[in-house]
């Protein structure tokens, strides 16, 4: 399991590590300098912008990290070798998932945290702790913590929708025409049915009617059942996508 980690992890960071280090190093130097104050405001403006511009290019390269991580585990050559490895697949199949999240989740929050403390930073260093201490006096320790791991659910659960139909159409739909929008298709599928499944945590929530439409407004209070809906459900996909990779798949 921890060579299957090792791989990788390798696999993500081979193209989104340097980028990353250059966009942490260009961050931490401007916040140190923004704290000092020995940025001019011109120039806090320009940090501002690039740290703004380092967010969408961090997002580009964990796509494409991700992607990679993919590639290694459903197309050839290096499915090959994932296939051979005297590993059951849901091992590798895990281990590229937290991989892929853990690399996008800790790399997305630093450049995001990163751009919000230099803005921050432009109206005082008083002014940004102020801000800061002012939110989560108004936010429970129960609250911040259940949205912190709803957003955790959230992500792993759209991760698994991915493989899920990856592995559709490297086995069930191998050799089917279109399989490529049909596995998109299944992928809107699973989307759907999991937020028709969160009806039945209406009884916990406002209900709001607009014309056909029906919105469930669910509390803070429903969110640990709404994040074990969300982790049955990324469960199953779970052990359906190691099942086919186990049994199915077509690395051609």
């Amino acid at each position: 399991m921890k060579a299957q980690f090792k791989y990788s992890f390798l696999a993500g960071l081979y193209v989104r590590g340097p980028v990353f280090a250059v966009v942490f190093v260009m961050n931490t130097v401007f916040i140190t300098l923004g704290s000092l104050g020995f940025l001019p405001f011109a120039a806090h403006v320009t940090a501002v912008a690039l740290a703004g511009t380092a967010i969408a290019v961090i997002m580009a390269v964990n796509i494409i990290g991700d992607i990679a991580i993919c590639r290694q585990m459903f197309s050839s050559p290096r499915a090959y070798l994932f296939a051979l490895t005297p590993v059951l697949r849901w091992k590798t199949l895990l281990a590229g998932i937290i991989t892929m999240a853990v690399l996008d989740i800790i790399t997305m929050t630093i450049s995001i945290v990163s751009v919000v403390w230099l803005s921050l930073n432009m109206t005082g260093l008083h002014s940004m702790w102020s801000l800061i201490a002012l939110g989560l006096g108004e936010t429970s320790i129960f609250n911040l913590v259940w949205g912190i791991l709803l957003v955790i659910g959230f992500y792993f659960h759209v991760l698994v929708i991915i493989l899920f139909s990856v592995s559709v159409k490297k086995s069930v739909l191998f050799n089917v025409p279109a399989s490529g929008l049909l596995a998109v298709l299944l992928a809107h599928a699973c989307f759907y049915l999991t937020s028709l499944l969160q009806i039945v945590l209406a009884p916990l929530g406002v209900v709001e009617r607009y014309g056909l439409f029906i919105l469930i407004n669910l509390g803070y209070e429903a969110a640990p059942l709404l994040f074990l809906l969300i982790m049955l459900v990324t469960s199953g996909l779970f052990i359906a996508t190691s099942k086919l990779m186990e049994k199915r798949i077509n690395l051609a």
